[in-house]
């Protein structure tokens, strides 16, 4: 089997580095490019065609919101996992209806990322144990 193309898109370096360093921990995972921009990260997804792109939501240029709307048109076969700082429930609903597969904090990084990698590589969804969610069915 091959490995799982990956693209890794975070402006900021030494956590992008933490990341690269997770996923070394998972043989079958092959980091194939590295974007710190939106714009950056859009035409890396296009050129490398990843099978999975590990997603900043707070991005220069543009942001990771309108990255992944543009992803989801131009290489629909690759899974979105989002990694952000941000927690509002009401975000994390509005991605994953996007079309992303999984929305982790940083700060939960460290025990959830390898998880949420290979629950989303099975084709379910993963939202962070960190963030207050409730299904909007429950409202």
């Amino acid at each position: 089997m091959s490995a799982i193309r990956v693209l890794v898109v975070e402006d900021f370096e030494p956590f992008r580095q933490f990341i690269a360093s997770e996923l070394a921990k998972m043989p079958d995972l092959q980091v194939v490019g590295e974007a710190s921009d939106g714009l950056e990260a859009v035409e890396k997804a296009q050129e490398l065609r990843p099978d999975l792109i590990l997603l900043d939501i707070g991005l220069p240029g543009l942001s990771g919101i309108e990255v992944e709307k543009r992803l989801c048109r131009l290489v629909p076969s690759a899974r979105i996992l989002f990694l952000s700082q941000n927690n509002d429930a009401e975000l994390v609903r509005a991605v994953l209806g996007n079309g992303a597969r999984g929305y982790v904090l940083k700060v939960n990084a460290g025990k959830e990322l390898l998880l949420a990698i290979k629950v989303i590589l099975r084709g379910e969804k993963f939202v962070s144990s960190g963030i207050r969610w409730q299904d909007s069915s429950d409202s």
